[in-house]
Order: C-alpha cells, then sequence, then structure tokens
C-alpha cells in the first residue's frame, strides 16, 4: 500500500518510529474508504521522494489503529501532521494543494 519511501505506522509502533525519530517525521491519517484521503495519496507519496532524507513519511490507517488518531484529536481525515522531536509542528486537515504541505515542510526543516 504504501510507496517505497512511505513506512506504515500502528498504534504499537508510533512512539518508536514517529515520536522518537531523529528527523521529523509527516504522519497522513488516512483510511481506505475515505476518497480524499486517496486524492492525497500521490502528493504524500511524491512529498516523500522530494524530501528523502531529510523527512522521514509514514502513513496511519485510522480504522486500524483508534488509538493514536485519539490522542492526537483528528476528527476528520486525511489529516497530515507533522512531528518533530515528538511534538506536533504543524496540521493540516483536508485534501490540500502540494505546495501547501511543501510550504509546512519546508518551515519545520528550516
Amino acid at each position: 500500500m504504501a510507496g517505497k519511501n512511505i513506512i506504515e505506522v500502528k498504534d504499537d509502533i508510533f512512539e518508536q518510529e514517529v515520536l522518537k525519530s531523529d528527523t521529523p517525521v509527516l504522519v497522513d491519517f488516512w483510511a481506505p474508504w475515505c476518497g480524499p484521503c486517496r486524492a492525497v495519496a500521490p502528493v504524500v507519496e511524491e512529498l516523500a521522494a522530494d524530501y528523502a532524507g531529510k523527512l522521514k513519511v509514514a502513513k496511519c490507517n485510522v480504522d486500524e489503529n483508534p488509538q493514536t488518531p485519539v490522542k492526537y484529536g483528528i476528527r476528520a481525515i486525511p489529516t497530515l501532521i507533522i512531528f518533530k522531536g515528538g511534538s506536533v509542528i504543524e496540521q493540516i486537515t483536508g485534501a490540500v494543494a502540494k505546495s501547501q504541505i511543501a510550504a509546512a515542510v519546508d518551515k519545520v526543516l528550516s
């Protein structure tokens, strides 16, 4: 499902893969039945390739992993959250333009 530059995170590995990551992490909270999630998926894949080595990109299926979305107050999907040093730095809800996500990533990386 996830592309080659994207990892799939589940509730049990979220802390290890995301919160303890040395590099910033963009997490795409999604579900298979969600149309806007499918629309934003290729954009997330492109960003994963564009920022390879500087940004870790992960996907979290909210149906299979209910604890993590609840913890971060996610009420709508897709929601993209950028974590850095274990903290939420940026949060984007909805299928938005690649440029908007890239601007948020650039801000975190700068």
